[in-house]
């Protein structure tokens, strides 16, 4: 086994780009890996993977390193769309992004890549790997604008220890500089958003072709009938846009928002004012827990949580704790808390691990 060697994820991006091109610059035999996830519906109208292998091929080109193209759409079936289309059909919103990063990127893809002959595999993630004690820890990325250790949290100390994240200590501005400066075709490429199978195509429209949708009543925590939603699952918490009863008449010019879904009844909860109580809550319990460091933090200990990504740190203490159950409590209330999420918490700039919110 080559302990020099390191597969890295290519995306065709900026960030994978400049992390293989440093991978070089140290003197790692690098390997670029191009990872298709997605085959259903996978046109140019709506799917970019085609372009993005194109600009991986030119990016690896330039550093001087081979690209393997791998399809691992069979496993993402499996192991992430499945369980994402049984949380929505559970009025619940979940985060793909974090099941893709444990199951795919740092499994499917390590297992891809150990078979290669290489040791390590690395990914344009802003995070950083700290080799700690006898163990590893997840750190923040230094640019705490772009850090990622949120979608990160389920990786156990196996992958920890195989990972690298070249780029973890930049800021993006950094390293667009360096992809201009070292001439990689994708230096001004656009950032991508959203969730890569589903690409640019409407939201509501996809999962309908996976999950039948039944509409009910818009009521507000008293019961006013407000008017109709077109299936629960084509909602989240705090969401304003799209619900179609602004301006209602007896009620005041602020926008309204869904605070809750009474999935039993098939009724969305909504409230009016983004201040509205309804929107904050002091504490969640947590299921589908992983701790990175094997086991679990301290209770009643001061910590920092996340309930979404880019949210700001709240302070935080873990008020019970089992194996698979835990409870969260917060300094301050926060807001629009979605069950489906992930709730991620940090010791200063270290990712203790999380789990997957499921009341609060």
């Amino acid at each position: 086994m080559n302990r020099r060697c390191v597969v890295i994820g290519l995306s065709g991006g900026v960030d994978s780009s400049v992390a293989a091109l440093l991978l070089k610059q140290q003197g790692y035999d690098v390997v670029g890996l191009f990872m298709k996830n997605w085959e259903d519906d996978d046109t140019d109208d709506y799917c970019s993977s085609r372009q993005d292998l194109l600009d991986a091929a030119s990016a690896a080109d330039v550093i001087g390193i081979p690209l393997e193209a791998v399809n691992f759409s069979v496993e993402y079936k499996e192991r992430v769309f499945s369980q994402f289309l049984a949380e929505y059909k559970a009025g619940r919103t979940p985060n793909p992004d974090v099941l893709c990063n444990a199951e795919i990127k740092f499994r499917a893809f390590l297992d891809h890549a150990i078979g290669l002959g290489a040791d390590r595999i690395a990914t344009g993630h802003y995070a950083q790997v700290r080799e700690a004690g006898d163990g590893f820890q997840l750190l923040k990325g230094e640019d705490g604008t772009k850090d990622q250790s949120y979608f990160l949290y389920r990786l156990d100390q196996a992958q920890l220890s195989r990972a690298l994240f070249p780029i973890g200590h930049l800021y993006k501005r950094d390293v667009r500089r360096i992809a201009r400066d070292h001439g990689l075709p994708n230096a001004s490429k656009k950032d991508s958003t959203g969730i890569c199978f589903i690409g640019e195509r409407p939201f509501r429209e996809f999962l309908n072709r996976y999950v039948p949708h039944e509409p009910g009543e818009m009521r507000t925590p008293e019961g006013i009938l407000m008017g109709e939603h077109i299936g629960l699952m084509y909602y989240t918490i705090g969401q304003r846009q799209g619900l179609g009863i602004g301006g209602t008449r007896g009620h005041s010019g602020e926008p309204w928002f869904v605070a809750g879904k009474d999935v039993a009844r098939n009724v969305l909860i909504v409230v009016q004012g983004r201040e509205h109580p309804g929107l904050f809550h002091q504490a969640l319990d947590a299921v589908d827990l992983a701790w990175i460091g094997g086991r679990a933090p301290r209770c009643n200990w001061v910590y920092a949580a996340k309930t979404r990504y880019r949210q700001t740190d709240a302070p935080c203490a873990i008020a019970s704790l089992d194996g698979t159950r835990c409870r969260i409590e917060f300094a301050q209330p926060q807001w629009a808390v979605t069950p489906g999420q992930s709730v991620v918490v940090y010791e200063s700039k270290v990712c203790l691990g999380g789990g997957v919110i499921a009341q609060t």
